[in-house]
């Protein structure tokens, strides 16, 4: 069962890696209100980035589609960030999150899955071939203390 959200966004752009820092900065300031640590932050930045450069790459190699997110604060602190496409999907989703697996040539790591993974405490990557990919990051979040004055 999906957790109750306090708060959300959806965002939708095209896939130009120009967009890639706007998707970064605009998940930073929603994540912002659960007032995240520096190092919290830079994790969710940069697993966006993965996530958003993978559709920009891999969905879309020769044309401009459409990529979403969609960002939720849910109970207990946890931020849940879906990045989807309509692109042309990854036939073999064990594959593709395996360590220096590409299909974006030599100039790619292969390493996006792993960073995101890295940095989050869960992700979730659902894939049709023609149809497109889903992947859905969650993160739970240090509450904070809050000293009384």
């Amino acid at each position: 069962m999906k957790p109750k959200a306090q708060n959300e966004f959806l965002l939708e752009f095209p896939s130009r890696s120009s967009n890639e820092g706007f998707a970064r900065s605009a998940v930073a300031s929603f994540a912002a209100q659960l007032d995240p640590t520096l190092g919290e932050l830079e994790d969710i930045k940069t697993a966006v980035s993965e996530a958003v450069t993978n559709a920009i790459v891999h969905a879309y190699p020769d044309s401009i589609g459409k990529v979403t997110i969609r960002g939720r604060i849910c109970d207990g602190n946890e931020l849940e960030l879906t990045v989807k496409d309509k692109g042309r999907g990854i036939p073999d989703v064990d594959k593709a999150r395996q360590p220096m697996f590409t299909t974006g040539g030599t100039e790619r790591s292969g390493m996006g899955f792993t960073i995101m993974e890295s940095f989050m405490d869960r992700i979730t990557v659902r894939s049709a071939a023609g149809k497109g990919t889903s992947v859905t990051m969650r993160k739970k979040l240090a509450p904070r203390v809050r000293s009384a004055k």
